[in-house]
């Protein structure tokens, strides 16, 4: 599909709300302490993933082009 992502959570804004996880559920998961992580960090352009990112409440989530930083999302 073209160029990788590398998706971050910002886990100092990430309050676990789950919806991550509900639009993406192999993108992401929910540690112990209730925080999103990725899974994989790297991954091939996905829908799921962008609406996960788009549905998150406190916009944790960045997704950048892997190797140049590019982002994706949130759009400027």
């Amino acid at each position: 599909m073209g160029d990788r992502w590398h998706i971050e959570v910002d886990r100092a804004l990430c309050i676990g709300s789950g919806m991550c996880v509900h639009h993406a559920p192999d993108g992401f998961a929910l540690d112990t302490a209730r925080q999103s992580r990725p899974r994989p960090a790297e991954t091939d352009p996905d829908a799921r993933v962008l609406a996960a990112a788009e549905g998150c409440p406190v916009e944790a989530i960045t997704i950048t082009l892997h190797g140049t930083g590019q982002v994706v999302f949130p759009a400027d």
